[in-house]
């Protein structure tokens, strides 16, 4: 078999931008108007829609694969990529469907920007959405699941998840949203750091009041003032995630040694070399690979690494449609030291309206997809 064609698709997608507000990808207070918005809090820049980029790539034989990259603003430029670069490099090459294979074609499309100051950004978006796509082959060639292929045959049935953001416009209107996760089943909720850490801390206790056994993690969006890390180590929460500017490797390894709390990185790097210093100097407890910038090949030298340290790896998911998702529950399920996933419910219905079979909860635990491949085949937007 031969790769027939390989093709890219920027998506854009209205959402209740309002209500999506305090969840994952989508901050509190924004500046300014138009599609894309300054975070009043955090120093990176938001669309008011959904946005991604889709990769399909078809095979002489006719069967098609579908893969996403992570594009949350401009999907025109990760989808150009595919387009005029990576469609060259892969188009006419043979193709097995094994996880060997997948691996030789993803240093093959790494290597096709080599010295041209590519190597991360957009150029490995680009390369985690043929990955995926790729991954989605593999699975129908070999008539099973991706997290079965993974897994060696055995996978997990089910991932528990996290609530990735508790919105509302007070501390009793996000308590309200938690307290309704809580009975559903959820015991990991995360939430964010704004501009008020009073506010913060009284949100950790509050939802930590609502039951035995929950748990809550603080994402400081990489803007955390060192000097009230302290505070953060007295309300025992289960990680501090992106505490500081992701270039600042010094002041991540000075903060990891300075308190308890464990730290967690990994959305903002696309390679295992990217992380590679946060490492050596044993940053992190918890590695957060995406899948629409790792890809699954990505992640997985990247999981291989961080178990080799004893670090837990939880897939980063944030604005996504359903090759994304699909693709971190199969990686999840396949992952030994994977034991949670991110759930954003918005996100989650936005993207299932793209699907035939859309991806569900049993309860506070993701139903891993059981098609062949990813389980995301007859995209509904195309």
């Amino acid at each position: 078999m031969r790769i027939a064609a390989v093709e890219a698709f920027p998506v854009r997608l209205p959402r209740d931008f309002e209500a999506a507000q305090g969840t994952a990808g989508t901050p509190n207070a924004m500046v300014g108007s138009g599609d894309y918005r300054w975070s009043k809090d955090y120093p990176c820049l938001y669309s008011t829609h959904i946005e991604s980029a889709l990769v399909r790539i078809r095979l002489d034989t006719g069967l098609t694969g579908w893969g996403e990259s992570q594009a949350p603003l401009a999907p025109e430029v990760a989808s150009t990529i595919v387009e005029r670069l990576l469609r060259p490099v892969l188009e006419g090459e043979e193709f097995d469907g094994s996880p060997e294979r997948i691996g030789e074609l993803w240093d093959l499309m790494y290597a096709a920007m080599r010295v041209r100051g590519q190597t991360g950004g957009f150029m490995l978006d680009a390369i985690a959405g043929v990955d995926l796509a790729l991954w989605d082959l593999a699975g129908k060639i070999a008539g099973q699941p991706v997290s079965a292929i993974l897994a060696g045959g055995a996978r997990k049935e089910t991932v528990p998840a996290y609530l990735s953001g508790v919105h509302g416009a007070s501390l009793e209107d996000r308590l309200a949203v938690a307290r309704a996760a809580y009975e559903d089943g959820f015991r990991v909720f995360k939430i964010y750091l704004e501009s008020d850490y009073e506010a913060l801390f009284a949100l950790v206790t509050g939802i930590k009041a609502l039951g035995p056994g929950v748990d809550v993690a603080v994402d400081a969006l990489w803007h955390l003032d060192p000097a009230q890390a302290q505070r953060v180590d007295e309300h025992s929460v289960l990680w501090l995630e992106c505490p500081l500017m992701p270039e600042d490797v010094p002041g991540h390894i000075a903060l990891s040694r300075s308190i308890a709390t464990p730290i967690a990185l990994g959305e903002s790097y696309r390679t295992v070399w990217e992380l590679r210093p946060f490492f050596e100097n044993r940053v992190m407890r918890y590695v957060q690979p995406d899948l629409g910038r790792c890809g699954i090949t990505g992640s997985l030298r990247i999981a291989r690494e961080a178990a080799a340290l004893g670090m837990s790896v939880v897939p980063h998911v944030s604005i996504a449609l359903g090759p994304q998702i699909a693709a971190a529950l199969h990686f999840a399920a396949a992952s030994p030291a994977c034991g949670i996933c991110e759930y954003n419910p918005r996100v989650l219905e936005i993207a299932n309206r793209t699907l035939p079979v859309p991806i569900s909860l049993d309860g506070a635990a993701y139903r891993v997809p059981v098609q062949e491949g990813l389980g995301v085949e007859g995209m509904g937007l195309l």
